[in-house]
């Protein structure tokens, strides 16, 4: 009964530590993807005002 117990909890245990690998994996491949979209928005708003558009109404939408 005891070691059964004890095997149940270390089959769960493994199984946890599997998520948490996998999470890990997410979360890092999240912060990658949102320093990459910072750089992005970054770079968008440094051509916006270093005399791109003067205005961003002032261009033409791409439908026209």
């Amino acid at each position: 009964m005891t070691q059964d117990r004890i095997t149940n909890l270390e089959i769960k245990l493994s199984f946890t530590e599997d998520l948490i690998e996998q999470l890990n994996k997410t979360v890092y491949k999240q912060q990658q993807q949102i320093e990459f979209l910072y750089r992005e928005l970054k770079s968008l708003k440094e051509q916006a005002s270093s005399g791109g558009a003067s205005s961003l109404k002032d261009e033409i939408p791409p439908h026209y």
